[in-house]
């Protein structure tokens, strides 16, 4: 599947040492320093392209870009893979709900997303993958799973022994009855009938009537849900079998550390021998009106209707960088103002040929973001900086400033 047109990141010329990259890990509970390294695999969990892109989808790509533009502008190389889960219960069901051919559902949804993230400036990935071109990779790692004795069927679906493991829990930290409360409500079945243990999950679904299937050697059926992002993120980040783990980071949003970053690494731990990822990364949720911002509660804001509204999408991107990426928040009209306000005040200072001075206030935002991606301090020292400007302070040039700001914090002014 293609992926969205690249980004031109410019290249910094700031004579400056930038300071290692420190992101809270979910699993440890501790911010730790990313190590240096000339290469980086990076996966994050896609859409499932039933609607259009909500705030809350883009809040998680946001914090993401923010750490391949770090690792980047660092000197390293970022092999950054997303899937899109392009066959799943609810775009099969939004499809039929709304008598539309899944397929056209999916590809016009898909469209839309890459559009959203080429109005947000979001770096794309490397590799795009949709889970019915990764059909062979699931049947190929399902096998696997067979082989280990970690598979079993009920009826003709087959199920994953998430316990195979002594490590299932140490991602989420919860106990068994929050698992299986939380499993019910996120796309699993722990009562049902057959199960050796209820939080196992399905990673072959056999064709339904009226539902589509592929051919593999587990019979016409299709992925689960978890088993599409492990297979899809061992084939395609190519791991280096003398790291001690699979890859360097695994993210997405704090709703998918259980049960779906859970059970991928259970899956993964089976099918490599170690630990899935050397850093777990997740961005907090966004909300309207008291509530999560999700579609079960159809109370989304979406990206492309704003910017269709005539909203500027850099200040989309500022009002989400308003506020700490682990911080749950909601998005208001109030929020969409500041951040318009800021860009206002971003643009009019870098339009004077002089400024205030800049070294400070470069360091400040450097030393912001490699600090767990504070991102309300890096705006903070800008905002200041461009007070000081337009109140006639000088003695800078803006143009490194203006570079950092666009390459590390994606925002073109």
């Amino acid at each position: 599947m293609n992926s969205w047109p690249s980004v031109v990141v410019p290249a910094t010329d700031l004579h400056l040492s930038l300071p290692k990259l420190s992101l809270m890990d979910s699993k440890s509970g501790t911010i730790n320093a990313i190590p240096n390294k000339d290469l980086y695999r990076m996966y994050v969990c896609g859409i499932t392209p039933y609607d259009a892109t909500h705030l809350g989808h883009a809040a998680t790509y946001l914090t993401f870009d923010l750490i391949n533009r770090y690792l980047r502008i660092q000197g390293s190389e970022v092999l950054y893979v997303q899937n899109i889960t392009d066959i799943d219960d609810p775009l099969l069901e939004r499809a039929q709900r709304d008598n539309v051919d899944w397929q056209d559902l999916a590809t016009s949804q898909i469209d839309l997303f890459r559009d959203d993230m080429v109005n947000l400036r979001i770096l794309p990935p490397r590799h795009y993958i949709g889970a019915v071109e990764a059909i062979d990779l699931v049947s190929e790692a399902v096998s696997a799973l067979q082989k280990a004795d970690t598979i079993y069927a009920i009826d003709k679906d087959l199920y994953f022994k998430n316990r195979s493991t002594a490590h299932f829990g140490e991602l989420s930290h919860l106990n068994v009855e929050e698992m299986k409360e939380i499993f019910s409500q996120r796309g699993g079945n722990p009562t049902l009938v057959g199960k050796i243990d209820p939080l196992d999950c399905l990673v072959w679904m056999a064709k339904r009537e009226n539902e589509p299937g592929w051919p593999s050697t587990h019979g016409v059926g299709r992925p689960g849900w978890h088993i599409e992002c492990t297979a899809i993120a061992l084939k395609y980040l190519s791991p280096d079998l003398h790291e001690h783990t699979s890859i360097d980071i695994q993210g997405g949003g704090s709703d998918l550390i259980f049960p779906h970053h859970e059970m991928c690494v259970s899956q993964a731990r089976v099918l490599t021998g170690k630990e899935f990822a050397t850093s777990y990364v997740h961005s907090a949720m966004i909300g309207l009106d008291g509530e999560k911002m999700s579609k079960s509660k159809g109370n989304l804001v979406f990206v492309s209707t704003l910017v269709n509204s005539g909203v500027d999408p850099m200040a989309i991107r500022l009002a989400l960088l308003s506020a700490h990426y682990r911080l749950d928040r909601m998005w208001s009209q109030t929020l969409l103002d500041g951040a318009n306000t800021l860009l206002s005040k971003l643009r009019l200072a870098f339009s004077h040929q002089e400024c205030a001075p800049i070294n400070e206030v470069i360091e400040q935002v450097i030393a912001s973001i490699s600090s767990d991606l504070d991102t309300p301090s890096a705006l903070a020292a800008l905002e200041e900086w461009a007070d000081n400007t337009i109140a006639g302070e000088r003695g800078g040039s803006s143009k490194s400033l203006e570079t950092l700001i666009d390459a590390l914090l994606g925002v073109a002014i």
